[in-house]
């Protein structure tokens, strides 16, 4: 597959990209509504995915990278930043080889592990570009991302800070990580803006946003490109999570989680028709949207990037098979 060019910047990334939550480990969150499965909001919920072996976290960075990968998608809220800082250790002496996008907007606690909510200061921004640059051992940022989706403050303030970013060198290019169509306005008239990040896949769609990164020529990276893991189809009506994963507390045997769940076994035979995967079909479903498209996604262990990695040598899905996966949908939509 052809690499992508990440919008107005011009960087030149692979077709899809490492996402880096998973391997930040355990962090505790309290922005209950940020996660609506969460009904406990007596104490700290996790925010990552279990235990991680950073052994293995830089074996599978490597791997991607022999895989061709040359795009890590970060933040400095994942793992409170042991995501940044093993990310960090992967690419010492390979920085040359990886475009590092990461996040600002949060207030963490590096020590105790909690993300304590949003912060968009100036001062605090450029402190955490310190943090970032510091944890991830590099002297640039390649694409810095707001990391508050559904910010409807004056985007001014931000840019500013961003803008002088650029000037010194410490950041070659921003933008969004944000779901929301109509607050992008404020963002967009700006020139070095160049990246939304959003979700966007066989069961969460985001056409519009995908459709405003194709008209203001912006970089559309796809984060939960596989649901979650619901579209690897590897969890049953009996599957349940620990305490320490952020998807303890899904319900998979009814309502939502497992709508779709019941979608990926109605969908199995078409999508893994020509040998591959479904995860690696759900990659595909992407790149059949747009050769802009840029999934993400997250990973812990080698096998998940090498299985992820291959389905570049699949490429997009084609046209007669995304046809008949909106028939399935639909005809699924009409029986409920």
């Amino acid at each position: 597959m052809k690499n992508r060019i990440l919008g107005r910047c011009g960087i030149e990334v692979s077709p899809m990209g490492l996402g880096g939550l998973a391997i930040g480990g355990m962090f505790w969150r309290t922005d209950y509504d940020s996660v609506p499965w969460q009904n406990d909001r007596t104490k700290p919920f996790p925010g990552g995915w279990g235990p991680v072996d950073d052994a293995e976290s830089i074996r599978a960075i490597h791997a991607g990278l022999d895989h061709g990968i040359s795009l890590i998608d970060t933040s400095s809220s994942y793992g409170c930043g042991h995501s940044e800082r093993v990310i960090g250790k992967a690419i010492a002496g390979k920085r040359d080889r990886v475009v590092i996008v990461t996040k600002f907007g949060n207030a963490i606690d590096e020590e105790k592990k909690i993300y304590l909510g949003h912060d968009v200061e100036p001062d605090s921004i450029r402190a955490s570009c310190e943090g970032s640059l510091r944890r991830l051992r590099t002297d640039v940022i390649d694409v810095y991302l707001l990391h508050w989706s559904g910010y409807d403050g004056d985007p001014e303030p931000i840019v500013e800070v961003l803008e002088a970013l650029v000037e010194v060198g410490k950041i070659r290019a921003y933008g969004w990580s944000n779901h929301q169509v109509e607050l992008m306005d404020g963002f967009t008239r700006y020139p070095r803006f160049s990246a939304v990040e959003f979700p966007h896949s066989l069961v969460q769609r985001g056409a519009e946003m995908l459709a405003l990164c194709e008209a203001e020529d912006l970089g559309a990276l796809i984060r939960s490109p596989l649901g979650m893991g619901l579209l690897t189809g590897k969890f049953s009506a009996e599957t349940a999570f620990p305490e320490d994963d952020i998807r303890h507390g899904w319900n998979l045997k009814e309502g939502r989680m497992a709508e779709v769940r019941q979608a990926v076994e109605q969908l199995r035979d078409v999508l893994t028709a020509d040998g591959r995967t479904l995860a690696q079909a759900a990659l595909g479903w992407i790149w059949a949207q747009s050769d802009r498209a840029v999934p993400i996604p997250g990973f812990k262990t080698v096998a998940q990037v090498t299985e992820n990695a291959k389905a570049m040598e699949f490429g997009p899905l084609s046209d007669e098979t995304v046809v008949q996966i909106e028939q399935i949908l639909n005809a699924k939509e009409s029986d409920d």
